[in-house]
């Protein structure tokens, strides 16, 4: 299996980047697991080059701060991305995308909008009812969705001039990070998370990006195994980039790198 190893540039990047362990908690994803996360230290000052190197790493932001799982007994979190040059549709992503045929798109600043927030608590409302997220305040939502060194935006999804969806991305110096999607509840037949996918896709194309980045896929958690549909997919295992496939040698290799990369909490 071919394996793209990281650089020297981000070897020496991650032995000289200090991290802070946080407490040990509930995992949000898989029941009976105890997550815990290491955050880069608050004395580094962050940039979107920085982070651009880091997400390369496996790490991911959420507001200003970036970070990466380190779960005391579990490695089920593992980074994806997609390289779209590689990337083609399969028969159901092309059936979305002739359903968007007139969906327009706007791409619009990381600034708080009353119409994105009230869709964003709807949204958390109907598909995770129950969650701390629903409950988030506006100062809080802004907060987590934005930063102060990102190169963010909010893409809005309207469908006949009525907001059915915002995506936010991360403009990365070789990507496009997925950051968070939510959309209209009542219009869940439109698959708008995965139209959000497939035009970051084609917008890398436009901006001559490599790579969407996606967060991490979770073979056994339903709102995040969906990522390996997006094919070629490449996973980030024992410091490498792998390529994901559905053959059942692949997915035997699979497990064995997850199995040692367990090893290694």
């Amino acid at each position: 299996m071919q394996q793209n190893r990281l650089s020297p540039s981000l070897e020496e990047c991650m032995k000289t980047i200090p991290l802070v362990l946080t407490y040990k908690h509930e995992c949000n994803y898989l029941d009976d697991e105890i997550a815990q996360s290491a955050f880069v230290h608050p004395s580094i000052q962050i940039d979107n080059s920085l982070y651009s190197e880091l997400i390369e790493l496996g790490f991911r932001r959420s507001g200003n701060d970036v970070y990466k799982p380190r779960c005391p007994a579990c490695k089920a979190c593992i980074p994806a991305k997609i390289p779209v040059k590689s990337f083609a549709p399969n028969r159901q992503q092309k059936r979305c995308l002739k359903k968007h045929s007139q969906t327009r798109v706007i791409t619009k600043p990381a600034h708080f909008e009353q119409t994105h927030y009230d869709l964003y608590l709807r949204y958390q409302n109907r598909r995770h009812q129950g969650g701390i997220m629903a409950q988030t305040s506006p100062n809080d939502y802004i907060t987590f969705l934005s930063s102060d060194w990102s190169q963010t935006q909010f893409v809005e999804f309207l469908i006949d001039n009525r907001l059915a969806g915002v995506a936010i991305i991360d403009l990365l110096d070789n990507g496009i990070s997925a950051v968070y999607t939510f959309f209209e509840p009542d219009l869940a037949d439109y698959s708008l998370g995965t139209y959000a996918v497939l035009w970051q896709i084609e917008q890398a194309k436009k901006l001559h990006k490599d790579f969407i980045y996606l967060g991490f896929w979770i073979e056994n958690c339903r709102k995040m195994a969906y990522k390996n549909q997006f094919q070629p997919l490449q996973l980030f295992i024992n410091d490498s980039w792998l390529p994901y496939l559905k053959t059942s040698d692949n997915a035997s290799a699979l497990k064995d790198s997850t199995v040692k990369n367990k090893a290694m909490v």
